[in-house]
């Protein structure tokens, strides 16, 4: 089975951070968004992966390549974004009749991925959410099985929301029924969405029924992406890599610091993710993502997004500082 991964969004709501990265290898929990991702379907066997890349996409490949050297990878390029529904398109040639997953490249989520590989329908992730007006909804049946889907309704039919994991066993349909999507003009906000494909593929008699993830972590924006950060440490616990230097320093956990990164009489955590070679000195840090090559001075951070290559010197603040700045408020 091969496993679908558009990653060619831009990350618009989380700029400047992704001027120059993409949004699916921002740091998350001493990992990135799109490793929690690859290592939860690789885990369950799946090791064939096809990526939708875009925007910085050449950066995408060359972290797959370097950190996953053995997966079969290939890769796909969206020109035109044009909705989740244009970009699965593209993918037909590669993909055949296999059964295959999609899976947003955002989508962080807990759920027994076996028993959906195993299931002998068509599956999709759900999770209630209080407004569902930005989501895919669903409609299920007292048995679990999908039976309208509608993407952002203004009036939503329920408060099911789909989460960004899919299983087709009928990839056939799907293509066609984007295909049907494409002739028709069936378009959300002027975008060609899956899920209207999805509901095409209902109305052809596709069978698709619903499982429920446990846990649906949030990448979206600077806020929900520092409390995905902090569930997370919570969930894997503390990762100080052996190279990192610790002097005179108090670490409250869950913490993760990465390799051969220093901090001098500092406090640091809890929930604080801190990327490799970054030098921290005086300072305390704590429910905050720091990248890698940064220097921090005298500072004190709370919920802050600090990105590579920053250097940030005497301060209390909160911050929403992309790579390569250099901030001194001394």
């Amino acid at each position: 089975m091969k496993a679908i991964i558009p990653v060619a969004g831009t990350g618009a709501k989380l700029r400047p951070h992704t001027y120059t990265q993409p949004k699916a290898l921002l740091p998350l929990a001493g990992k990135t968004i799109l490793s929690f991702i690859v290592d939860q379907l690789n885990q369950a066997g799946i090791d064939e992966f096809i990526f939708i890349i875009g925007y910085l996409g050449e950066k995408i490949q060359e972290y797959i390549s370097q950190d996953y050297p053995n997966l079969k990878c290939q890769y796909v390029f969206q020109s035109e974004r044009q909705g989740t529904g244009q970009a699965i398109s593209l993918t037909k040639d590669l993909v055949g009749d296999e059964e295959v997953l999609i899976v947003m490249g955002d989508t962080i989520c807990d759920f027994d991925v076996q028993e959906v590989l195993s299931s002998p329908y068509s599956m999709i992730g759900i999770q209630k959410v209080d407004d569902p007006r930005g989501f895919g909804v669903a409609e299920v049946d007292a048995s679990g099985f999908v039976t309208q889907l509608i993407e952002k309704p203004v009036i939503p039919m329920s408060n099911t929301a789909l989460v960004g994991f899919y299983k087709i066993k009928e990839p056939a349909t799907m293509y066609a029924c984007l295909s049907h999507i494409f002739s028709e003009k069936i378009t959300t906000e002027g975008q060609y969405h899956l899920t209207d494909a999805l509901q095409c593929m209902l109305k052809r008699g596709t069978k698709i029924k619903t499982f429920k993830v446990k846990h649906w972590y949030d990448c979206g924006r600077k806020e929900t992406l520092l409390e995905t950060n902090a569930l997370l440490l919570k969930k894997v616990g503390n990762s100080i890599h052996a190279s990192a230097q610790i002097e005179n320093s108090i670490i409250l956990p869950p913490v993760s610091i990465g390799a051969d990164s220093k901090l001098t009489n500092t406090i640091i955590g809890p929930h604080a993710s801190i990327g490799s070679n970054t030098s921290i000195t005086q300072s305390v840090v704590r429910d905050c993502i720091i990248g890698s090559f940064s220097n921090l001075h005298e500072v004190v951070l709370d919920n802050s997004l600090i990105g590579n290559d920053a250097s940030v010197k005497g301060l209390s603040r909160n911050l929403n500082i992309g790579d390569n700045t250099e901030i001194d408020f001394g």
